[in-house]
């Protein structure tokens, strides 16, 4: 089989089997936490500063940022968020793959932790990743099986989202190219328009998930 259909194949069915999984939707809300720790870093790369971080409950989320207008700075910011969602699915399959399935666990926490010191002030976000470190401590000290099982259960759910995400991105580039987020931004800032960019970032997004699942067929 060819291994591009093989990868989209078995996204399709562990999309529709995490569905099934009670809660899946809440945990589904990391990879907003990435999308959004993405703009913030690379815009404090590109020296700006970021104000404050925004998520919610329907998934989505708002960084708060002022960078200095002209040059690449603001595309190179708006191209981050979706970006590192894709590459972090790959992290987060390459920790399975070295079994350091318990270093990836600590990690996700004190990312969560970092957002909380610097950039979410307060709202469900904050509560959110509150809870998150909890359940992560709790499934922490578990035992290495549990733990292992949820660390591939967030993993999965990253990966997912982070092609979702794109993929109802290009939905709403061609239906309403206003409000399409870092694809609308995008374009307002140069000559391709919004559905343009959402298709990168679906490109991207499935690569990035093929090297994810070799990753975790490798390891099986």
């Amino acid at each position: 089989m060819n291994k591009w259909l093989k990868a989209l194949l078995f996204l399709v069915g562990a999309a529709i089997l995490t569905r099934l999984i009670p809660f899946s939707s809440w945990f589904r809300i990391l990879d907003t936490m990435v999308h959004e720790l993405g703009h913030a870093v690379m815009t404090l790369l590109m020296s700006g500063r970021v104000l404050s971080i925004e998520l919610n409950p329907d998934h989505s989320g708002v960084t708060y940022s002022m960078l200095a207008s002209g040059g690449w700075s603001p595309i190179i910011v708006s191209l981050a968020g979706y970006m590192s969602a894709s590459l972090f699915a790959i992290l987060m399959f390459y920790g399975y793959a070295k079994k350091k399935q318990a270093t990836g666990l600590i990690t996700i926490t004190v990312l969560a932790l970092i957002m909380i010191i610097f950039f979410v002030r307060a709202g469900y976000g904050l509560w959110w990743l509150i809870i998150f470190m909890i359940v992560n401590l709790i499934f922490y000290f578990l035992g290495e099986k549990i733990r292992n099982f949820y660390y591939l259960l967030l993993a999965f759910l990253v990966l997912e989202e982070s092609v979702v995400g794109p993929l109802t991105l290009l939905t709403m580039a061609l239906t309403q190219p206003k409000q399409a987020g870092d694809a609308s931004n995008l374009a307002n800032m140069t000559v391709l328009p919004a559905f343009v960019w959402a298709l990168l970032f679906l490109l991207f997004s499935l690569w990035c998930a093929r090297l994810a699942l070799q990753l975790f067929w490798k390891k099986r």
